[in-house]
């Protein structure tokens, strides 16, 4: 499957946190965020593993108990149900991949 790009397409998940699902298969959903300065994003967790990469912007993430600084350039892997929480610091984009597929992210 191929997905051309499109400049719209966010939907708004919690405040100042927008989802794009760029594409997805059987096994695995590649989506865009973006995330506007001052968003939080609490503590969940999901079965998914989900696989991230930081585009632009820093993001402060606690992640089992252990907090983090993500910078542009900075990459991750968080397990499935693990918890994890996220403030945007600067506005950011980032890519991430979750596997199996988010339900809940479908288009």
């Amino acid at each position: 499957m191929f997905t051309k790009a499109t400049t719209g397409g966010y939907k708004e998940l919690l405040p100042g946190v927008h989802l794009k699902t760029l594409v997805y298969g059987d096994k695995s959903l590649l989506s865009q965020f973006w995330f506007e300065k001052g968003a939080k994003i609490p503590t969940h967790q999901h079965p998914q593993e989900q696989t991230g990469y930081l585009i632009s912007g820093r993001l402060a993430f606690i992640v089992a108990g252990e907090a983090i600084v993500a910078e542009a350039g900075d990459s991750w892997s968080i397990p499935g149900d693990v918890p994890h929480s996220a403030d945007v610091l600067e506005e950011a984009i980032v890519i991430e991949v979750f596997s199996p597929v988010r339900e809940d992210y479908l288009p």
